[in-house]
């Protein structure tokens, strides 16, 4: 049965009711679209279609009669329709590693703000580690004919990555990226934060250091042992193989990894971990073989994740800004989207690292200074240049 409207005389609230009721019937065979907004308007299709997409050239005051009944009928232009028409879908892949990894929401959240903001939107996804979902991910990404996509998972197989350097997407990458058109690469500068930790519990009279990696197959974590070594020969402690042990950057690989050194005859007096997961599994874990932290054990973990100050003790890490990766991500692939003619060798940033005290280190148990320890709430953050 046919709705009928009220009289306009009847104005006030019920203005949206009449409305409504003539939305109603021009919106009955399906979605409300651009013929619906042009027949309210009183202009042509093509002028609400150069209106949507902010040709300039439109006339102020058709323009005004089209947003306006945009409004009113509710209407949302079709994505797929003006990426043909602009060229442009304004839509970024993301693929990070691990959701569930405290460190990527943060990641997610800024790079969609940032989008919100420029009015673009994402498209996410997740490998679980996986080579075979990375692949499909991506080209999941390249069949929806997204803008560009931030690879930000900290590893990458190297087929696929010859395999997309040669495609004319913009590109970003996390330390892997090649020096090529349309590719930005973040390189994360992993030895700084790293160095001033090991400094860290050198001045605390710890030498008996133990390291925690991330799967040896990653680049980031094999930079990452790196700089741990170079780190301990630079202040002439010595590296001692067991003392360093392979994990997951998952909980479980921390708990792993500790009952591994617990049952070494001689056993570190500090871990330096790969990632905060890790480090809170070790923390874990020197819980259940009661273990104190920091009385027994001091741990540095590394991401400095909101989670990492919530921990008791609060956990002592090395930063690496999640907002700031994701703000260079997101710029990198607007600047590149933007860019006439690409960059030949692509573009390179770097992300610092800096260690961020807190209370899960401190002076190793046989030092005679740990008589008369008092461990304050919250250590001072150390200055980059007092560390060096």
């Amino acid at each position: 049965m046919a709705r009928k409207a009220l009289p306009l005389r009847l104005v006030g609230g019920l203005r949206y009711r009449i409305l409504w009721l003539t939305t109603f019937a021009e919106g009955k065979r399906g979605l409300v679209d651009i013929r619906d907004v042009a027949r309210r308007a009183r202009v042509s299709t093509a002028t609400v279609s150069r209106t949507v997409n902010q040709v300039a050239t439109v006339d102020a005051q058709l323009a005004k009669r089209v947003w306006k009944a945009i409004a009113e009928l509710g209407y949302y232009p079709n994505r797929q329709a003006r990426a043909l028409v602009s060229g442009r879908s304004r839509v970024f892949g993301l693929i990070v590693s691990e959701i569930t990894n405290p460190f990527f929401p943060e990641i997610v959240q800024t790079f969609e703000t940032l989008a919100v903001e420029q009015n673009y939107e994402i498209l996410l996804t997740s490998t679980i580690h996986d080579p075979r979902r990375m692949e499909l991910a991506v080209r999941r990404m390249i069949e929806s004919r997204v803008d560009g996509v931030a690879i930000l998972t900290f590893g990458m197989e190297d087929e696929l990555l010859e395999h997309l350097r040669f495609r004319n997407l913009p590109l970003v990458f996390i330390d892997v990226g090649p020096k090529a058109p349309r590719i930005s690469n973040i390189r994360v500068d992993y030895a700084h934060g790293i160095r001033q930790a090991v400094q860290h519990l050198a001045a605390m009279r710890h030498e008996q250091i133990g390291f925690v990696s991330g799967p040896l197959r990653l680049r980031s974590a094999i930079a990452r042992r790196d700089a741990f070594e170079e780190s301990m020969r630079e202040i002439g402690l010595p590296v001692k193989p067991e003392f360093i042990v392979e994990g997951d950057h998952r909980l479980e690989g921390g708990k792993l990894a500790l009952q591994k050194l617990s049952k070494l005859r001689e056993q570190p007096t500090a871990v330096l971990c790969s990632n905060d997961m890790t480090a809170i599994g070790v923390m874990r874990q020197a819980f259940d073989l009661g273990i104190a932290v920091p009385q027994e054990l001091s741990v540095i973990g590394f991401d400095d994740t909101r989670l990492a100050d919530f921990m008791i003790p609060p956990l002592t890490t090395i930063q690496m800004s999640q907002t700031e990766l994701a703000t260079l991500a997101f710029n990198a692939l607007l600047k590149e989207v933007k860019r006439d003619t690409p960059a030949p060798n692509g573009t390179e940033f770097v992300l610092k690292t800096q260690l961020i005290l807190r209370n899960s280190t401190t002076f190793p148990p046989n030092d005679n200074q740990v008589k008369s320890r008092s461990t304050p709430k919250r250590a001072a953050q150390p200055s980059p240049e007092g560390q060096e």
